[in-house]
């Protein structure tokens, strides 16, 4: 039995590149198509030979053909793929040194107040740190910084408009929520939220910066994807409290910067909500949602637990008062977030030292 070239371009068709709604075959990435009796190949075409696609398409391809030629056809270990020489694009945020994605499986756990508070914790150690939002649907970190009347302005750099970052307590920040109407829900669709992403990281003002954290959305999305595909990330943090409900979802987040289509190191994680202590009794640990969760599991995975963060009255009230409570370096929160900054800044320097030479920031406790 011998196929022919429409029925397996017809597959193909169907085979859609990530984050996008072009498939492969609109997008000219299959050339050289052989057929030998139920031998199939051809060559998959990539703009860069480190594309992190190139594995899940490989396998998206070979599933296409099975499942809509043949189930008997000889297409694995047929595909080639090569890579076009290409013009090297300008480099997104070229002046920033370190990206650090900060996620969770799940929502609720404190995510947005571990990035805006180990953003003021980097700033107050000397990093020059930047601060995106991108939790589209629910951005919270104008409130956490008291900023939700700030609008950024655009600034003329080189002879293109930038969007200048709002900054306090040495982070400079921006969010979704500095553009919309904060009492009117965000219902847009993913490219349109993936769009904003884009705008916030492309077009932003942020110069010379050590680090810029990316608050992600909770669970997993196009937004994620938009983030690796745009950007060189360093790392990422995935922050859980110690319950199993909470730690069974961040298994799916560590996992999706894991796979082969993210490729992501996971730098560590960070357990927040670890225990409760009364302001009075500040010896005293009180394990609300469970004892040393986040431990266990990154023990189990073979990653860092950078830090472990109390639940403390303060940290609610900075958040809601628009004061993180890394700002008070000498109470409990404002040491575990500095400790959480110290961990965070060993982690990418052997990050960085096993990848290539960078200057590093310099961060001691």
């Amino acid at each position: 039995m011998s196929y022919t070239q429409k029925q397996i371009t017809d597959a193909l068709k169907l085979v859609q590149y990530p984050g996008t709604d072009k498939d492969i075959m609109g997008l000219d990435m299959v050339r050289n198509i052989k057929i030998e009796g139920k031998k199939i190949g051809f060559d998959l075409v990539f703009q860069k030979s480190d594309d992190p696609n190139i594995v899940p398409l490989k396998k998206a391809c070979v599933s296409a053909i099975l499942k809509f030629v043949d189930r008997e056809a000889e297409i694995k270990g047929n595909i080639k793929v090569k890579a076009m020489h290409v013009v090297e694009e300008p480099k997104v945020l070229p002046k920033v040194k370190n990206i650090i994605a900060v996620a969770s499986g799940k929502g609720g756990v404190g995510k947005s107040t571990v990035s805006s508070n180990l953003a003021v914790a980097l700033a107050k150690a000397g990093a020059k740190v930047g601060l995106i939002d991108a939790d589209i649907y629910g951005p919270s970190v104008p409130l956490m910084f008291g900023a939700e009347s700030a609008r950024p302005n655009l600034v003329n750099v080189d002879g293109k408009d930038l969007i200048e970052p709002h900054e306090a307590y040495g982070v400079k920040m921006l969010s979704i929520g500095f553009f919309v109407d904060p009492a009117q829900a965000t219902v847009w669709r993913g490219p349109m939220a993936s769009n904003a992403l884009k705008q916030m990281i492309e077009e932003g003002n942020w110069g010379e910066l050590d680090y810029v954290l990316i608050d992600l959305p909770p669970g997993t999305s196009d937004i994620h994807l938009t983030l690796v595909q745009t950007v060189p990330v360093t790392g990422a943090i995935v922050v859980s409290t110690p319950q199993e409900v909470a730690l069974a979802d961040a298994v799916k987040g560590i996992s999706m910067f894991e796979g082969p289509g993210v490729n992501v190191p996971v730098l560590g994680m960070v357990e927040n909500m670890a225990w409760f202590t009364p302001a009075e009794l500040p010896e005293n640990k009180y394990y609300i949602f469970g004892k040393d969760g986040c431990k266990k599991l990154a023990e189990e995975k073979g990653i860092e637990l950078l830090g472990q963060i109390p639940i403390v009255q303060s940290i609610r009230e900075g958040g809601d008062n628009g004061k993180p409570a890394a700002v008070n370096e000498d109470s409990v929160v404002g040491m575990a977030f500095a400790d959480l900054a110290a961990k965070l800044n060993a982690a990418v320097d052997a990050r960085n030292q096993k990848s290539a030479p960078t200057e590093r920031v310099k961060i001691t406790r």
